[in-house]
């Protein structure tokens, strides 16, 4: 990516241009010194003299309104240095002259929503005035002038500079202020994104830096030839421009440089971009005003690499393919963004979306577009669009619209208006084939998961005790076992499932994170290294294997500051704090294993993993299995780790007579004791239900089910007096104690009635039948809910007591499968 600058060979301005601004039509005005506004065309050339101002004073900034509404869109306001502020129309003329300060008004700003105004002065004071020019308030007062000040996304905070101090002054009375030291020397211009929140400064000291919203310093530049007189964010976020004398600089929103181009103006004291973020101009202090156009932008999916040159012309290029030329794609209007995934090209322009099949260039699916799109987001089935007067729109890769301005529920109403929702950055938004996870801007603390159709909300809100930075929605599997990761303020990387309440931290000193695009596995920069989690829904199986399903790539250093840019088959690609884009190749056998296990192939994930010989691999294959419900697999595979309590649970559980003990005994396994109760009752096996609750110390709750379906209440009465006897302890709750004297406890008649719901479950149930043809001997193992020790409360796993140590001998982990499945690798 670079600037492509251009100019005209003598200025149209005799003197200092002072301020440029684009209209929402894209057309350029220019004000000077010289007291005249120029007109310009998008590429550069002038079109006309708007005005000569006639006024004895000069003007010192300029910004156009920037609501789309037509009653406002062709007044702009502009400072002059005898402490004024001016409101004009389109065609020049004053429409309003407000008494500002009592020296130069250096500085005007429109707030984001267009109902304020905010001015700093030569005489250090911070005003805010109303859409009409009334003044509200004095907000600050500094010793220092005021050359510089912006606001924040939510219009409810001011960012000015004063010196070598930045300042963020809330406009609410009670608020407190933030200020920082930021350079050496006076501070000239500042820029706040409402995108990504991130604020860029440029100073005398010939520097600029890169701040985020609590003041703490991103990025610091090298000290430049001349001091920094320009700043400005695209309004995407994406990157920002810096001018300086004779130079006007693409930035990357990190803080390194894209291009840095020369130029003939002097130095740079103004910069304004297009709405679309394509186009900038600079105003000069010679006079000139120069252009700017953002071209060579790229992306790379897999073996296509996707460029858009300075003719409006998409490259496409199939890498694998040297003797095929690569494909052309025309546009009639200009380019504004660019998206590769899963197969196809996204191609949004100022008035269309085109959408191209990576299997065929030649027929795009096109349709048009009512706003200036500012994000594109895909997933397998559809792509979501967000702009600035729809809003959130789905479409599908034919180009079908599947529905238009979908409605944010009202929890979040800052976010449900289309000119908010265009300050959203992809680190806010995730899409998958059946919802949309958003987070919510009136509370960062909470992810919205929405229907992907209809915008209705599809679960609760993920909530959490930070603020969120960055989602992402898991795409393989089903919406049941759909799995959102976030990274919050504190940088740690978190897993939720959209219909599970609870959270599980995954790792600390997280810089970003990414999904596979097809399989489940995640990877992420944890402290300055790549992780890849090979089966991170391990979480939610067994907790204790989850850091064994990780990769870490050793040969991987990054600075903070890291993104992973794509992560597909075996390869990531990260792009480094320098700007340098680094590709790592890891293990392919991970993702083999993954569709193996989908395709309900266990023997053939087996023989992978002993052709392999990886305790990694090992590891997921034991927890798939475990969740999957295939007691041999799972068997096989913690024999081959070495987990010889977790195999002799297992082992346990394929004794249980019937399908749904057994199915019971893995939500138990999984840390769901609710799950595998509902499933009991549901099955009719009370018994086994009361005594899960009396095995985990649940007395009321057993007690209640006892008494609800009128069977074991004596059963309940016995294991809890010989409970309390074991610890010496005295009955204490009411219900047991009315109980005790109303119901004969015999237990003898307990042990029959325990006898009997065996041999009904047994009867009634199918016992477990190996499908490995090999029986591993075992003693045998008395009911793991029987309580002979007053030790404390049990984990939420009850497994059975340890039975002498069983030998696993290198025979056992070879256990023969069938000899006609062979391993295609």
């Amino acid at each position: 990516m670079r600037l492509k600058v251009s100019q005209l060979p003598a200025p149209k301005h005799s003197k200092v241009v002072t301020g440029v601004g684009w209209t929402a039509t894209n057309e350029l005005y220019s004000v000077s010194e010289d007291k005249t506004i120029q007109r310009w065309k998008l590429d550069g050339e002038n079109q006309s003299k708007v005005a000569d101002l006639d006024m004895e004073t000069y003007v010192t900034d300029f910004q156009w309104y920037p609501s789309q509404r037509a009653s406002h869109s062709e007044v702009f306001a502009i400072g002059c240095s005898d402490g004024t502020f001016r409101l004009m129309n389109k065609s020049g003329r004053t429409e309003k002259a407000v008494e500002a300060h009592s020296g130069a008004v250096i500085c005007v700003k429109w707030s984001h929503d267009g109902t304020a105004l905010a001015t700093g002065g030569e005489d250090g004071v911070l005003k805010q005035w109303s859409q009409s020019g009334n003044l509200r308030s004095k907000l600050a007062q500094s010793d220092r002038a005021i050359f510089s000040l912006c606001w924040s996304a939510d219009n409810q905070s001011i960012l000015y500079c004063s010196g070598s101090y930045l300042t963020i002054k809330p406009l609410r009375v009670e608020a407190k202020q933030t200020k920082w030291k930021a350079h050496d020397s006076t501070v000239l211009k500042v820029d706040w994104n409402p995108v990504n929140n991130l604020i860029v400064s440029g100073a005398e000291d010939c520097k600029y830096k890169v701040w985020d919203s609590y003041g703490r310093q991103l990025y610091c530049s090298k000290p430049t030839e001349f001091p920094i007189t320009a700043v400005s964010w695209c309004p995407n976020g994406d990157y920002f421009a810096v001018g300086s004398f004779n130079v006007l600089s693409l930035c990357d929103k990190t803080g390194w440089a894209h291009s840095r181009s020369r130029v003939n103006s002097g130095s740079i004291l103004s910069v304004d971009w297009t709405s679309d973020g394509t186009h900038l101009a600079g105003a000069g202090a010679s006079g000139a005003v120069c252009f700017g156009q953002v071209v060579d932008r790229s992306l790379e999916w897999k073996n296509f690499e996707v460029m858009l040159n300075e003719k409006n012309q998409v490259i496409v290029h199939d890498v694998l393919n040297d003797n095929k030329a690569g494909e052309e794609l025309e546009f009639a209007h200009r380019v504004i963004g660019m998206s590769m995934n899963y197969g196809y090209l996204i191609v949004v322009t100022a008035k269309t979306c085109s959408v191209f099949s990576s299997s065929n260039f030649s027929t795009p699916h096109i349709f048009d577009l009512k706003g200036t799109v500012t994000l594109i987001v895909q997933s397998p089935a559809h792509f979501l669009l967000v702009d600035n007067v729809s809003g959130l729109s789905l479409y599908s890769y034919e180009g079908r619209s599947l529905s238009q301005g979908l409605k944010i529920p009202s929890s979040a109403a800052s976010v449900s208006s289309a000119s908010s929702l265009q300050y959203l950055q992809p680190q806010q938004v995730a899409l998958s084939s059946d919802c949309l996870a958003i987070i919510d801007r009136a509370n960062p603390k909470q992810v919205l998961v929405l229907d992907a159709l209809t915008g209705k909300p599809l679960a609760d809100p993920i909530k959490h005790d930070l603020e969120i930075l960055e989602i992402g929605l898991k795409q393989s599997g089903l919406i049941s076992s759909r799995t959102l990761y976030f990274i919050d303020r504190n940088r740690d990387l978190h897993l939720a499932q959209l219909h599970r309440a609870a959270n599980f931290k995954l790792a600390t000193m997280v810089d970003t994170a990414m999904w596979h695009e097809s399989v489940e596995l995640l990877a992420a920069v944890v402290d300055h290294k790549l992780n890849v989690w090979c089966y991170p829904h391990a979480a939610y199986v067994d907790r204790d294997l989850v850091q064994a399903t990780k990769i870490v790539i050793d040969n991987s250093h990054f600075h903070s500051g890291a993104q992973l840019t794509s992560f597909s088959e075996s390869r990531c690609t990260v792009r480094r704090s320098d700007g340098a884009l680094t590709t790592l190749a890891f293990s392919p056998y991970p993702s083999m294993l993954y569709r193996f296990v989908q395709a309900g192939q266990w023997t053939r994930a087996t023989r992978l993993c002993r052709f392999v010989k990886d305790d990694v691999l090992w590891t997921c294959l034991a927890v798939m299995a475990i969740n999957g419900e295939q007691l041999d697999t799972a068997e096989v595979a913690l024999a081959a780790i070495n987990e010889v309590d977790k195999l002799q649970y297992i082992q346990y559980i394929k004794t249980l007579p019937s399908q749904e003990s057994r199915s019971a005994e893995l939500y138990l396994y999984r840390r769901q004791p609710d799950s595998a109760e509902g499933l009991l009752l549901q099955s009719k096996l009370i018994y086994r239900a009361i005594k899960l609750n009396i095995a985990r110390y649940r007395w009321d709750r057993a007690l209640d089910l006892a008494l609800q379906y009128k069977t074991h209440v004596d059963t309940v009465l016995m294991y809890r007096m010989h409970y309390l006897a074991s610890i010496s302890q005295a009955e204490t709750i009411p219900r047991f104690i009315d109980l005790a004297s109303k119901v004969n406890v015999d237990p003898a008649a307990v042990a029959a009635k325990e006898n009997q719901e065996r041999e009904a479950e047994r009867k009634r149930g199918t016992p477990y039948e190996s499908k490995t043809g090999f029986v591993l001997e075992q003693k045998p193992l008395r009911d793991p809910t029987t309580i002979t020790t007053a030790s404390p409360a049990p984990s939420s796993i009850t497994s059975p007591p340890i039975a002498p140590p069983v030998s696993v001998t290198d025979e056992y982990a070879a256990v023969t499968t069938d000899p006609g499945d062979d391993l295609i690798l």
